[in-house]
């Protein structure tokens, strides 16, 4: 009888020790499961991240000039020239905030339409040609093409051949090897140029 007794303890001990490491078994998978959960999670939020930045419009935060700009055109369609030279001035202070091309050169644009709105376009001159020189710096320290080659077309508009010239010059260094983009380059210089001789 003690035999089994014997027995019996061992098999008792054997089932605690069995059931503990089931126990133990059981919490590791849950919590490498749980880690894994997480770690899925952690990608999912990053690669929305990165798809909201990369190319999604509609997941990217509006341009923080964008709302002056709209009080300026609708304060010039009232014919309300206070109320449009200072929402004008609240969109350049966004687009220095932004530190984006894009945003001076909308900045740029409103000096014009405001400088028309007021019958006197040379005197906003200026205010735009500044806008979209920080525009040009701004596209080539961000290595954008497309922003240096749009700067460059709004100095053609105001005829300035030398920043015309200045910018096609950024433009080349800027498209390095890429062929397309050196014929693009090239198509626009006959263009602006041409126009400015």
């Amino acid at each position: 009888m003690r035999h089994n007794q014997m027995l019996t303890a061992e098999g008792t001990s054997e089932a605690r020790s069995a059931r503990k490491e089931d126990v133990m078994s059981d919490l590791r998978t849950r919590r490498i499961f749980l880690a894994l959960v997480l770690g899925a999670a952690a990608l999912l939020g990053a690669l929305e991240v990165a798809l909201a930045r990369a190319g999604n419009p509609s997941a990217r935060p509006s341009a923080p000039w964008a709302a002056p700009l709209e009080e300026m055109d609708s304060a010039l369609a009232r014919a309300d020239l206070s109320s449009a030279v200072t929402a004008r001035h609240r969109a350049h202070l966004a687009a220095l905030g932004s530190r984006t091309w894009e945003g001076f050169l909308e900045v740029g644009d409103a000096a014009l339409r405001l400088g028309d709105a007021t019958g006197n376009r040379r005197a906003m001159e200026p205010e735009a040609r500044r806008a979209y020189l920080a525009a040009l710096t701004y596209a080539r320290a961000q290595r954008s093409l497309e922003g240096v080659l749009r700067a460059t077309e709004s100095f053609a508009r105001l005829g300035d051949r030398d920043m015309v010239v200045r910018g096609i010059r950024m433009a080349r260094a800027l498209a390095g090897k890429d062929d397309d983009a050196q014929a693009r380059i090239a198509a626009l210089e006959g263009l602006w140029i041409g126009d400015l001789l």
